[in-house]
């Protein structure tokens, strides 16, 4: 039973409905090709599928084919499921893993970070060049904390894929690092490496938000 135009048009709808199937009843509908499968699955885990497919890709259109074509996935291969995760678990690497493919689809943007770019600047005796900027005293201010939502925002979409798909992994949805290194086919120390640079990256970039806003203030 081909249960692709079913999907596509409950998605919306079915979408944030309470749930009251466990994932073994799922996994079994699927299996046995039921009319109401493919509700069930958009009930139970099309929020959240959508939420980490907004974030990876920082597009609603794009998470929504994300989802779609991730799901549709879910269904045609539910046979290569063998419960040595949780099907939660195997769900969310087939999303991730489409987000990234989307993300790697978008037009040519660079592939790494380097660590001059992100680590601050240091004179011959290891001392910072430019003094670090103190946020703490300004981080209760309405105005600061807008400043610093778009400029994290910005910096996030910014990232090259590989990085942002970890990072999101990572610090967003909470994976570990071997979680994440099966979902995007690394090894966990190239994970920690995307992860740890991405950090930094976003750190360099607030502190060029907050070194502009100080600049402002100070006018």
């Amino acid at each position: 039973m081909n249960l692709q135009p079913s999907l596509e048009r409950e998605f919306h709808a079915v979408a944030k409905r309470p749930y009251t199937y466990g994932d073994h009843d799922i996994v079994e509908a699927l299996r046995l090709r039921e009319s109401s499968a493919a509700e069930t699955l958009v009930t139970r885990y099309g929020e959240r599928a959508y939420r980490l497919a907004r974030r990876i890709t920082g597009n609603g259109q794009d998470a929504e084919e994300v989802v779609q074509d991730a799901f549709w996935t879910v269904i045609r291969k539910i046979d290569t499921f063998r419960g040595e995760s949780a099907f939660g678990s195997w769900l969310y690497r087939i999303v991730a893993n489409a987000a990234y493919q989307k993300l790697r689809g978008r037009p040519y943007r660079r592939h790494d970070i380097s660590l001059d770019e992100v680590l601050p600047l240091l004179d011959e005796s290891g001392r910072h060049v430019a003094p670090a900027v103190d946020w703490s005293p300004r981080l209760d201010d309405p105005s600061i904390q807008i400043e610093l939502r778009l400029a994290l925002t910005a910096a996030i979409d910014e990232l090259p894929a590989g990085y942002r798909v970890a990072l999101v992994l990572r610090d967003v949805e909470g994976r570990s690092n071997a979680e994440i290194a099966e979902t995007l086919g690394l090894n966990i120390p190239v994970v920690k490496t995307r992860v740890h640079r991405a950090r930094l990256f976003l750190r360099k970039k607030l502190t060029d938000c907050m070194s502009a806003v100080e600049e402002t203030t100070l006018v």
